[in-house]
């Protein structure tokens, strides 16, 4: 089969459904109030987070291993991963009782290897091999290669592909209602072609967007440079989206079932976070926000409009949290660092918390050092606020007060060395 020919047929994804019978129920589609009121739109949300391996990656992997032969079955699976897609095959082999090796990076989280470990229960084993994603996927098909075993990909096959597409077909299952937008994340591109593949044969007048990550936007670039175009380094925060180079069938169903790819910043994808737990309490992963997140940046579009957005997984490690609400501040110009000179005599930093903060203003970072000898101490100083326009009293202020300070927030070489 050519993959340029390949599409995944309605029959082909409704077979995988059966087969996922064994393993899955589906996942509600559920209408978010907060979402909905915020953009003037019906949003639902595809609670694929829900999953029992709290993603959707249960549904490709499984629809893969089940559709092997006897034969292959009894030789054993491979697959390489850090996260979801290790989960899905690990709890494949277990319930099918087969043996099947997962090739992990050394750097993986103990809390990843352990989830994986707890959906295998006793079926597969660990390899902790190579420092990234690509150098134990690498090692784990020369295993499999040398050992006559079936090499379970991530994204880039057919029965994967269709595994995905159920997702669609239940979200056409549920809605009461004609579905103007989905909203789909995007890191390999399975679910994307999956979903919008079966989405676009039942319901051809909704528009089907990708949402990728702006640190790992492997299928817009593709897209844009009309072929498989592989990335030169990407950023891993939306790890469960951050994809070097996307598939070549994904790539070539993608081109022809998208109608726009949506960018999304890492700090806006924090903010989707934070809101969907405050929220909605829903906790969600950084690729898992991708989708919701996505909506700021369609919000004239979808007003008055039924809306789909896929939560795609919520293997979220609770000690990024902190990192995520920082990062969210940053993007949404609440949190602001300076490097500010004061005068080295008593009562400088008295008189700046005194005649220039604000009410409402914080300082949450503060690093000094006296130096002897000098007229002037230079300062790192964190400042959160409220709203756009109590920093930019903050600053009038600063320079009224004849503050001698450096902006640090656009100077990314230097934030990142002293923040």
């Amino acid at each position: 089969m050519a993959k340029d020919t390949y599409f995944p047929k309605l029959q082909d994804i409704a077979n995988a459904k059966i087969t996922l019978a064994d393993i899955i129920s589906p996942t509600p589609l559920m209408e978010n109030m907060h979402l909905s009121g915020k953009y003037d739109a019906n949003v639902f949300l595809k609670r694929e987070d829900l999953q029992i391996v709290r993603s959707y990656k249960i549904r490709g992997a499984y629809n893969k291993i089940k559709s092997l032969s006897a034969e292959q079955l009894a030789n054993g699976v491979v697959c390489a991963s850090a996260g979801n897609h290790a989960q899905g095959v690990a709890l494949s082999c277990k319930r099918l009782g087969i043996k099947g090796e997962i090739f992990m990076p050394a750097t993986t989280p103990k809390q990843k290897i352990e989830q994986v470990r707890m959906f295998g229960n006793g079926c597969i084993e660990i390899i902790l091999q190579g420092d990234t994603f690509d150098e134990s996927n690498t090692a784990a098909k020369e295993y499999a290669s040398n050992n006559k075993k079936t090499f379970i990909p991530p994204f880039d096959d057919p029965k994967i592909i269709e595994g995905q597409g159920t997702i669609g077909m239940e979200i056409m299952q549920e809605s009461k209602s004609k579905i103007d937008y989905i909203f789909i994340p995007i890191g390999g591109g399975g679910l994307a072609s999956g979903v919008g593949s079966y989405i676009r044969q039942i319901s051809p007048e909704t528009r089907i967007i990708g949402v990728e990550p702006a640190g790992a936007a492997g299928m817009y670039a593709s897209l844009n440079a009309g072929k498989v175009t592989e990335l030169e380094k990407i950023d891993k925060f939306v790890d469960g989206a951050a994809v070097k180079r996307v598939g070549d069938y994904t790539y070539e169903i993608c081109k022809s079932v998208l109608d726009d790819i949506v960018i999304v910043p890492e700090g806006a994808v924090c903010s989707e976070i934070l809101e969907l737990y405050n929220k909605s309490a829903i906790v969600v992963e950084p690729a898992g926000a991708l989708a919701a997140a996505a909506l700021r940046f369609y919000a004239d579009k979808i007003k008055g409009k039924n809306v789909v957005c896929i939560v795609s997984g919520s293997n979220n490690d609770i000690t990024r949290m902190e990192e995520i609400r920082e990062k969210s501040l940053l993007y949404e110009s609440l949190k602001h660092y300076f490097i500010i000179r004061f005068p080295q005599r008593s009562g400088a930093l008295l008189r700046f918390i005194r005649d220039v903060l604000g009410p409402n203003d914080d300082i949450t970072h503060f690093s000094y050092i006296k130096k002897f000898n000098k007229e002037k101490g230079p300062a790192v100083i964190g400042i959160e606020v409220t709203c756009e326009q109590d920093y930019k009293n903050l600053i009038r202020r600063m320079n009224e007060q004849g503050i001698v300070y450096e902006y640090l927030n656009e100077k990314k070489d230097l934030f990142e060395f002293l923040i």
